[in-house]
C-alpha cells in the first residue's frame, strides 16, 4: 500500500480471489497454531496451492464465459472457510 503498486490488467480479475485465498490459508494456519498442529511445509503448500486453484478455477470461468460466476462460487466456499476458521479462533482465544 504504501508503495502503490500496479497490478497488469491482465491479472487484475485474479487478484481479488488470490487474496481471498490467501486469506483462507492464513487463518487456516493461525487455527492450525492455536490447536497446536501447525506444520510450516503444510502452510507454505497450502497457501501456494489455494492461491493457484482459485486462480485457475478463475481462469477457466473465463475461458467457459462463465468467470462471474465461478468467481462467486470460489469466494462462497473459501469466505465459508474463512468464517469456520475465525469462529474456531474465537473460540480457542476467548473460551466460549
Amino acid at each position: 500500500m504504501l508503495l502503490d503498486p500496479t497490478v497488469p490488467a491482465a491479472m487484475q480479475p485474479y487478484l481479488p480471489i488470490a487474496v481471498i485465498a490467501a486469506l483462507d490459508a492464513v487463518f487456516g494456519g493461525v487455527r492450525a497454531k492455536l490447536d497446536g498442529i501447525f506444520d510450516d511445509k503444510q502452510f507454505v503448500i497450502s497457501f501456494i496451492s489455494n492461491v493457484l486453484v482459485a486462480a485457475v478455477i478463475v481462469y477457466l470461468g473465463d475461458q467457459l464465459g462463465v468467470g462471474s460466476q465461478l468467481s462467486t462460487g470460489v469466494v462462497v466456499v473459501l469466505g465459508v472457510r474463512i468464517f469456520g476458521n475465525v469462529a474456531a479462533i474465537r473460540r480457542h482465544l476467548f473460551r466460549a
